[in-house]
């Protein structure tokens, strides 16, 4: 990844007026993502945050908000389904409060209803959260040094796609001391949240139609489409469009495996564009 230009015209501009910070924001490498978040000259970050207390209570109050009442609604719907399909209040409560994942807890339902076994239980789940592979490894050289610690296998829990997306944008804007309790402060009320949203589904279903139920569920990964698309790295729409654009086809080849299918294709046809022509196109701007 080139380097952007250091002559004294350019050092004195905001990251914001420099096309380069848009290329670093697309992490062509961790090492060089690491180093272009460290360097000073690149990082115009306005300190946001006294202390790491303020830096954690305010992402309690921004995860208070809409990402917090979107999950909430989710869980409902989740919490609904499981009564429905004859799950108990506290297997269906319990899987919200551990796993904290609501396409794999979904998954995990579908499959006990189905009878599998326990190891196919296990792997159907297990390939739901691949994605989060994906999610740790953009987020972790975002993070300062003295976080990269064996605490971080607890505070992983917390991830999930909602904190994810609002982290992703949140953290250009704050010091790389502070994102780390930023980000535990949104992920502990979005993972609270979870199980009192799960309980009441449970409580209210029968009394709610199915179609509203499945509805729910839904809000969820909408909400994280429409805060992704406010990240102005144009690979990561790409990927977006191009997976919008795959999935009516791949479901009607074969639906059982058309959102892994059309998730591959897009995401890969994006990585491949945005390699080829996007970052060579900003490389001969920023030079």
């Amino acid at each position: 990844m080139s380097t952007p230009p250091t002559h004294s015209n350019d050092v004195s501009k905001t990251g914001a007026e420099r096309p380069a910070d848009r290329v670093v924001s697309e992490i062509d490498a961790l090492e060089s993502h690491e180093k272009a978040l460290q360097s000073p000259s690149n990082s115009p970050i306005t300190p946001r945050f006294t202390s790491a207390h303020d830096a954690f209570w305010s992402g309690v109050r921004d995860a208070r908000g809409a990402p917090a009442m979107v999950l909430f609604a989710g869980m409902v719907g989740f919490g609904a389904m499981g009564r429905t399909n004859g799950f108990d209040l506290w297997f269906t409560t319990a899987t919200s409060f551990l796993m904290f994942a609501l396409p794999g807890q979904i998954v995990m339902l579908e499959m006990i209803l189905v009878g599998a076994s326990s190891l196919t239980i296990a792997l159907a789940t297990t390939l739901t959260a691949t994605r989060f592979v994906t999610m740790t490894a953009t987020l972790f050289p975002m993070l300062h040094e003295r976080d990269r610690n064996k605490a971080l296998y607890a505070k992983v829990h917390l991830l999930a796609m909602t904190a994810w997306a609002v982290s992703l944008k949140e953290f250009q804007t704050i010091e790389p001391k502070h994102r780390l309790s930023y980000f535990v402060g949104l992920g502990i009320l979005c993972w609270l949240i979870s199980v009192p949203g799960t309980i009441v589904g449970f409580l209210i279903a029968g009394s709610v139609p199915m179609p509203i139920t499945l509805g729910l569920i839904f809000i969820n990964p909408l909400f994280f489409l429409l805060t992704f698309t406010e990240i102005k790295v144009s690979g990561y729409r790409l990927a977006i469009l191009l997976g919008s654009i795959a999935g009516p086809i791949c479901y009607v080849l074969d639906r059982d495996t058309s959102l892994l299918t059309a998730g591959l294709i897009g995401g890969t046809l994006a990585y491949w564009i945005d390699r080829r022509w996007i970052r060579r196109y900003d490389r001969k701007v920023s030079s």
